[in-house]
């Protein structure tokens, strides 16, 4: 009898994993579109591992129950193409572009793995910390001020792979290419690259091209943009219940002299995070991650805000934030999965337009992203402000 309750609950746990795995999903991407081939995985596996670094020269702030620490602790995953990255102490087959994806409030280095994955896949190196405040378990709560912390957070994650990248023997020896570093993230991930890409006391010059996915900017004034000129994109949706498009995507190619304005439409905040597969059965994932995060927030910004930022010379807009989660109803939301795949084909074709090997593909994927993916893809509009350093097809 016990052999066959045992038989029962494992095809149970089956029948749940296959149920998780493969129902509710939207229809594929045209198998003759140029974006379902875009979306394909790359020619290399996708490797990843964790690792833990600390940076002993920069403390982590005392928060709630938290005393503080003397240093920053920062747990890392590094996805990698296996088949370029040196291996037994040989060097690399090439040095090859590096991104560090930035995880949103509440969140973990894996709300970016979807992306990661496809990335690695392409040849890219990708990195993403848990942020010691602002991560899902951070000690003392979720802090959101301790954002202002987060690009030395970048900075100190670029200084260990330049230095790797240096070490006879190191698994990373001679893999990063220093031109092609690039810097992604999701909601206050896409405010941490805003930041370590123009902050004039923060920004980390190192990083080539930004991009910030439903990442609040109305903060940021356009004199803001105006310190440094480099390739930025912005990706966003018109129905997000978090961070509201009109104050902070739509301003973005009036702002940027030089940026891009993805725009999805139906597709909810919570939906560009990799959890929000498992979501893909509600109307509107931002009803699950609304319930998280508005009283989070809302706790951890009893403090002056803007003062953290920066000041007004800096470009920093001392303006009151568009309240969080005030749509009722939500709407209806597009599946989370189809999301995936649309954010993806942006986000890849745009480090592809800046950090691809030959100019020929860069103008590829340039024309991609500027004319392809729009005229596939009837959610998604493309706007580009004057002098959007896009390739040009040849």
């Amino acid at each position: 009898m016990w052999k066959r309750i045992v038989l029962v609950l494992v095809a149970v746990a089956v029948a749940a994993v296959l149920y998780l795995q493969f129902s509710e999903l939207p229809e594929p991407l045209a198998a003759d579109s140029q974006s379902s081939q875009m979306l394909q995985p790359g020619p290399y596996r996708a490797a990843s591992f964790d690792l833990t670094l600390v940076d002993d020269a920069r403390p982590t702030q005392v928060n709630g129950s938290f005393a503080g620490a003397d240093s920053r602790e920062l747990v890392t995953r590094i996805w990698y193409p296996a088949e370029l990255i040196g291996k037994k102490g040989e060097a690399a087959a090439s040095p090859r572009p590096l991104l560090i994806y930035s995880h949103g409030f509440m969140s973990q280095r894996t709300g970016g793995s979807y992306q990661a994955k496809h990335l690695a896949s392409h040849g890219y190196i990708v990195a993403a910390m848990d942020y010691p405040l602002t991560h899902f378990g951070a000690p003392g709560g979720p802090l959101v001020m301790d954002v202002v912390n987060q690009p030395g957070d970048i900075s100190f994650l670029l200084d260990q792979f330049l230095s790797w990248n240096e070490e006879p023997g190191h698994q990373f020896y001679g893999a990063i290419d220093a031109s092609r570093i690039g810097a992604f993230g999701l909601s206050l991930g896409g405010m941490t690259s805003t930041l370590v890409a123009y902050h004039p006391r923060l920004r980390d010059e190192r990083v080539a091209a930004a991009v910030s996915i439903a990442g609040p900017s109305f903060m940021f004034a356009e004199p803001y943009f105006k310190q440094r000129r480099l390739p930025f994109m912005m990706v966003a949706s018109d129905i997000d219940a978090m961070v509201e498009y009109q104050s902070n995507a739509a301003p973005i190619i009036s702002k940027v002299d030089n940026a891009i304005l993805v725009s999805i439409d139906s597709a909810s905040h919570t939906g560009f995070a990799d959890a929000a597969r498992y979501l893909r059965w509600l109307n509107n994932a931002d009803s699950i991650g609304c319930a998280h995060i508005k009283e989070n927030v809302d706790a951890a910004t009893e403090e002056p805000w803007f003062d953290l930022i920066g000041s007004p010379e800096e470009g920093i807009a001392h303006v009151d934030p568009t309240p969080l989660c005030e749509m009722d109803p939500l709407p209806s939301a597009m599946n989370p999965v189809r999301q995936h795949w649309l954010t993806t084909l942006a986000v890849a074709s745009f480090f592809q337009s800046q950090f691809a090997e030959s100019a020929a593909e860069r103008a590829r994927h340039a024309a991609f992203l500027r004319e392809v993916l729009p005229a596939e893809q009837a959610e998604v509009s493309v706007q580009l402000a004057a002098g959007a350093a896009l390739a040009k097809s040849q």
